[in-house]
């Protein structure tokens, strides 16, 4: 298997805790799993909690494990997550992936069903652009006009992207989503926003089976509301859209407690206890 052997090494790769379940945490575009610091200890009193950092991520230090013309689309994702799941011997997980990663998540699950319990979706789109009958929230002008903006001065452009994605009402978020993506290689940055913003994944949504879980912000620039209502519609396998009131678009950070007990009443447990039986 070469390359792919000691990926969770290189991905930084751990588990926290140790229940008899997997939970799977899979950051989105420009983070770390340090956004998941917030969740995880609540987490790992029920279940194993596997978290990394996807190849783009500052966090990541081998400058060759992104390739542009590899992961020009999801599909090389996908199969790194379950290259990671394999590695760790995961099966049946419960998989929570934010933003790009719910996409990639859907995608493994049907490429390899038998490893996912449940996908657990927060503010992900299949496509951002509008389309003719879909609101995707973008038009393909804006996207173009900041990919220039990225390449003419890529900290500009991330102080403004943070401060559109997260909730400016909360500053601590804005300066560590903008320091996140400062933390990126800028071509690396480019090339990733330039697979995500042109996805167009809606034909992938009627092949996944797994149950869904969908968590969606009230008030998420990136991703209308239209979109978790298209995604429920579409995905075969049995799925509900939970509400998070709050703006942004990281409940997980800006929310977490009310994100735990969405969680928390989605798998069966009480994320508040002090300690688990386990």
């Amino acid at each position: 298997m070469g390359i792919e052997k000691g990926l969770s090494v290189a991905m930084n790769a751990r588990i926290i805790g140790s229940g008899n379940e997997a939970i799977v945490l899979a950051h989105g575009y420009g983070q770390d799993q340090s956004f998941w610091d917030k969740i995880t200890p609540s987490l790992a009193r029920t279940y194993r909690v596997l978290v990394f950092d996807w190849n783009f991520s500052g966090a990541v230090k081998d400058p060759n494990l992104y390739d542009s013309a590899k992961y020009s689309s999801y599909d090389s994702f996908a199969d790194d997550l379950i290259a990671l799941l394999d590695e760790f011997n995961l099966r049946a997980s419960v998989f929570m992936g934010h933003s790009m990663s719910g996409m990639i998540g859907c995608i493994a699950s049907i490429k390899r069903p038998e490893l996912f319990k449940r996908l657990i979706l927060i503010g992900s789109s299949p496509r951002f652009f509008n389309d003719d009958n879909y609101e995707g929230g973008f038009e393909s002008s804006v996207i173009e006009q900041m990919f220039s903006n990225m390449e003419s001065n890529f900290d500009e452009w991330a102080s403004y992207f943070a401060s559109l994605i997260a909730n400016a009402k909360n500053p601590l978020s804005v300066e560590k989503y903008e320091k996140s993506l400062r933390a990126m290689r800028p071509e690396v940055a480019l090339s990733v926003a330039k697979t995500v913003f042109h996805c167009d994944e809606r034909d992938t949504l009627d092949k996944v089976m797994t149950p869904c879980t969908i968590i969606q912000t009230t008030n998420d620039a990136p991703v209308p509301n239209s979109v978790a209502e298209y995604m429920q519609q579409k995905i075969k396998g049995e799925t509900t859209v939970e509400k998070i009131d709050m703006d942004g678009h990281f409940p997980h950070l800006d929310a977490h407690l009310q994100f735990l007990n969405v969680v928390g009443s989605v798998l069966g447990f009480n994320p508040h206890l002090e300690s688990s039986s386990n």
